[in-house]
């Protein structure tokens, strides 16, 4: 007897929990990662203020510099998710391993730049005499450490191309309490200092590396994937990620440049800035957890050859965004009053927050739309439309943002300028989802 095909009101439900499974995990895994930054802030704040301050500018270095590699995370769950898709579980364990093999020979590389540059790093980032020596310090020990978190990056690519986002959780979960627990054990305990945060740190990314690999070891063992680095998948995994890494540089230079305008209009814009860029930070979080979803969901699709059902999750997709922006809109505007207090008791920088926030308010569901269809094409494997994207988008911020101080408007400009950055991406990544050249089936794009 043949099976009636699928209702639409099923193929929905059945997109939801495939979205919510994928998602909520994702986002808590997300979340876990700047506590890291925040659980070695509280124990080192207690030893000093130049601590504190040296900590600031490393983990800054430190969190940038591994940014920067994320698309060893998203291009490997593309990949993986499209042979995943073709039913070749063998070449997608094959696949993450060539992304692993990447993120060891980057992290070798970014060291041996990082421990003779790093007095230098922190000079040029503005740390104070008392700071440096601090900053030197955590920079040089924690840099050990990258190795470890790109292999991070690239393992939990690698699961999440396999459909499963809640390892990541459980392993970011175990990484946070190990990092907690060691850094109050080395730097009070072992008085180590501020060297005894950054230990801590090591040993806590290097756990969770190791954790990570002895899950991918399994796959491959069990499917009887090769462990060996192939050097024609690394050089592969490399082509994949330079798109996505142009993509990551203009994104990093335009939040550069608002913080750069931000830091010229005043000490209170500058101020209101930064809370209002990590609140932003935090609603990208909610966001990016469904953009992942995204990227496995698409990649799976598109490798089994469905192109239909990867426009059907495309849209189902698009309506979460929709939703959640507008849900995140509302909530930003809700608590406004009682959020800003949290921060600051300053009254100029309240008052210079606040229509600041409305704006921030406006744009989420424009981020929800921008986030899910960027999620979307990095599934779908088209990296250079993203770069390309990307690259223009930087074109149309930058005039406009470095204007805002000649014609006025304050803090409240930057963020339309940044409303209009997030305007822009919406639409060249619309125009590109509409046309349908994003959609290219099989087990490699």
């Amino acid at each position: 007897m043949t099976q009636a095909p699928a209702t639409p009101a099923a193929t929905r439900r059945q997109h939801d929990r495939e979205i919510v499974a994928l998602a909520v995990p994702a986002f808590g895994a997300l979340v876990a990662e700047p506590l890291f930054v925040m659980a070695d802030s509280a124990i080192v704040g207690h030893l000093g203020t130049a601590q504190l301050a040296g900590l600031g500018v490393a983990s800054a270095l430190l969190m940038t510099g591994v940014s920067v590699f994320v698309f060893l995370a998203y291009a490997t769950t593309a990949a993986v998710a499209r042979r995943v898709g073709a039913g070749d579980l063998q070449a997608a364990i094959r696949q993450g391993m060539d992304g692993i093999w990447l993120a060891l020979l980057l992290g070798a590389a970014v060291i041996a730049i990082v421990l003779p540059a790093a007095p230098y790093l922190v000079q040029l980032f503005g740390a104070s005499d008392t700071a440096a020596p601090y900053a030197t310090t955590y920079l040089r020990i924690s840099a050990l450490g990258i190795p470890a978190m790109l292999v991070v990056l690239a393992a939990t690519g690698v699961l999440r191309g396999l459909q499963d986002t809640k390892t990541p959780l459980y392993v970011a979960i175990a990484g946070f309490v190990a990092n907690a627990a060691l850094n109050v054990g080395l730097v009070y305990g072992a008085d180590l200092g501020i060297a005894g945060s950054a230990w801590g740190t090591v040993i806590a990314q290097c756990s969770m590396a190791a954790a990570y690999l002895i899950v991918v070891v399994r796959g491959a063992r069990k499917h009887e994937a090769s462990l060996r680095p192939d050097r024609a998948g690394i050089r592969a995994s490399a082509q994949a990620g330079v798109p996505l890494l142009v993509r990551t540089l203009s994104l990093r230079a335009i939040l550069m440049i608002a913080t750069a305008v931000a830091a010229r209009l005043g000490n209170a814009d500058i101020a209101a800035h930064q809370i209002i860029l990590s609140l932003w930070s935090l609603l990208a979080f909610a966001l990016d957890a469904i953009a992942i979803a995204g990227q496995a969901i698409i990649g799976r699709y598109l490798g089994a050859g469905d192109a239909e059902g990867a426009r059907a999750a495309c849209r189902r997709m698009v309506e979460w965004g929709i939703a959640a922006g507008v849900v995140l809109g509302l909530l930003v505007v809700i608590a406004r009053p009682f959020f800003l207090p949290l921060f600051t008791s300053d009254v100029a920088v309240k008052e210079t927050a606040l229509p600041a926030l409305l704006m921030v308010a406006l744009s989420q569901p424009i981020c929800g739309v921008v986030f899910i269809l960027d999620g979307v094409l990095m599934g779908a494997g088209d990296g250079p439309y993203l770069a390309w994207a990307m690259v223009l988008t930087l074109a149309v911020f930058t005039p406009v943002a470095l204007l805002v101080p000649t014609f006025g408007g304050g803090l409240t400009a930057v963020w339309a300028a940044m409303t209009l950055m997030m305007t822009v991406r919406m639409l060249t990544l619309w125009a590109r989802t509409r046309s349908g050249r994003w959609i290219v089936t099989g087990a490699t794009r």
